[in-house]
């Protein structure tokens, strides 16, 4: 797509980035196919399609307007229309310009400005937990929205205290040590079972992609540095072999952190090698399936899975959960049909964007519920907070992540194991 940078982003970094993600797409419409907001809208503008034409506009020079920023704000940011493109183009770096540059220039309302605020200055705080515990305590007094959006209290059981030759780094998360503790908690039992230790960096925050994905993106960029800085001394001394998110949407923010401060001179090679060293938890799941062999009483129970859209579609990581689970003995099978489409949560935008997130969100439970037919599944697992916590608040049927079955299948074997020797260059693979 031909594009002519207005004078002012000739010189912007940002700007010639746009360009050349520009110059990528042939506006042959695959990606309108496959966009939720569009199925949903039927409104151009609110598919990719539409998008990219707003962004080039403004970056040629036109004024954007509310309805511009409208338009790029409904989009969750699935970026399933990367996965159809048949060109390659980068929306989603596309689409976190266009919304940079539109906040510059198109004033938010007042109302709509401080809910943005509290939700990316208040989820990451220290005072989140302390809130999310006064909620629970008070529960039955708050509203049925409200309640729906509040998981109930979870023990997160112990965790694992033998060392191991093998460690990797944990990125605890901010929300998700909160709503629900166990799933990190899990995942140290399942690698230590599996024979690697899970350590946690104190100083690790929020990933950065809350504020990435509103409007600030300093801020983001700061919490990326401050990230960096508290795992670079395990990385560097070789301690941690990987830094390990089981949240997706975590996972794929940290994965383009090198993209994200390329042009940042003290940082970018250290982000360059954070992202390469960035791990999903589902990528460790063949050596686990493996490792785990004979030792998994998985229940009698049908499990339809949810793939976030951060993991199939940012990470490019598709079939490895239900691959490697029905090797160990789950029943497990995605929704039917619809397993690439977005369930609505997509970070904020539940609360941003309420209506279209409780649509997708029911289309999805729909289709999750025919996974096995006429059978209702047992539980529905997933592989990202945002996806659980939205999910659950839709239908009684549990939700949970996949780890947290994978675990509780565990118990009972808690023994000390024997780590295989590993053969030669596995260790530097896994150093990615």
């Amino acid at each position: 797509m031909q594009t002519r940078l207005a004078p002012e982003y000739r010189a912007r970094a940002d700007g010639l980035q746009a360009e050349a993600i520009l110059r990528q797409c042939v506006h042959c419409g695959f990606c309108t196919a496959t966009c939720p907001t569009y199925q949903l809208l039927g409104d151009e503008l609110d598919g990719p399609r539409g998008r990219i034409y707003l962004i080039k506009q403004v970056l040629e020079g036109q004024a954007p307007s509310r309805k511009t920023q409208l338009h790029l704000d409904r989009c969750l940011t699935c970026r399933n229309c990367e996965t159809t493109c048949p060109s390659g183009v980068q929306y989603g770096h596309l689409l976190d310009i266009g919304r940079t540059i539109v906040a510059e220039k198109v004033p938010r309302p007042p109302g709509e400005r401080a809910l943005r605020w509290v939700l990316k200055e208040g989820l990451p705080s220290p005072l989140f937990a302390p809130a999310i515990r006064a909620g629970q305590r008070l529960r039955g007094l708050l509203p049925a929205a409200l309640q729906a959006k509040l998981p109930k209290a979870q023990d997160a059981g112990t965790w694992p205290t033998r060392e191991h030759a093998r460690r990797v780094l944990l990125l605890a998360g901010c929300v998700q040590p909160a709503l629900l503790p166990n799933i990190n908690s899990a995942t140290a039992r399942v690698l230590d079972a599996a024979g690697m230790q899970t350590m946690v960096a104190a100083r690790a925050g929020c990933c950065g992609a809350l504020k990435l994905h509103l409007d600030d993106a300093q801020g983001a960029r700061a919490a990326m540095r401050a990230n960096i800085d508290a795992w670079w001394p395990q990385l560097e001394s070789g301690r941690a072999e990987a830094i390990v998110s089981n949240a997706s949407g975590c996972g794929v923010t940290i994965k383009e952190y090198g993209h994200t401060l390329r042009d940042d001179p003290q940082y970018a090679a250290k982000a360059q090698r954070i992202s390469a060293l960035a791990r999903d938890l589902s990528e460790l799941l063949p050596e686990l399936a493996d490792r785990l062999a004979g030792r998994v009483r998985p229940p009698d129970g049908r499990y339809a899975y949810h793939p976030p859209c951060t993991l199939q579609h940012g990470q490019k990581l598709r079939g490895g959960v239900e691959t490697h689970l029905a090797q160990l003995g789950f029943q497990l099978r995605p929704a039917s049909g619809e397993a690439q489409l977005c369930c609505g949560s997509a970070g904020t935008y539940s609360v941003l964007q309420p209506q279209l997130s409780q649509q997708l969100r029911e289309r999805k439970l729909g289709a999750l519920g025919q996974a096995f037919g006429a059978q209702a599944p047992d539980a529905i697992l997933s592989a990202n907070i945002g996806c659980i916590t939205h999910l659950q608040s839709g239908t009684s049927t549990p939700v949970r992540h996949w780890v947290e079955v994978l675990d509780e299948a565990l118990q009972g074997f808690a023994e000390p194991t024997l780590q295989r020797p590993l053969a030669r260059g596995e260790r530097s693979r896994e150093r990615g």
